[in-house]
């Protein structure tokens, strides 16, 4: 009874160790972008609450 509680324990741990370097292997994979300030339209080169 032990030996397939250890076995059964040790296939969960595997299986959620793999995924867990997938899931990070794919995450240094993808490459991120920034988007250029000149098209931002929340930035304004003119302060409007001065005026």
């Amino acid at each position: 009874m032990f030996t397939i509680i250890f076995i059964t324990c040790f296939v969960i741990v595997a299986i959620v160790l793999l995924l867990s370097l997938v899931t990070t292997s794919k995450a240094y994979d993808f490459k991120h972008t920034v988007d250029p300030l000149d098209e931002n339209p929340h930035l304004d080169s003119t302060d409007k609450k001065d005026t």
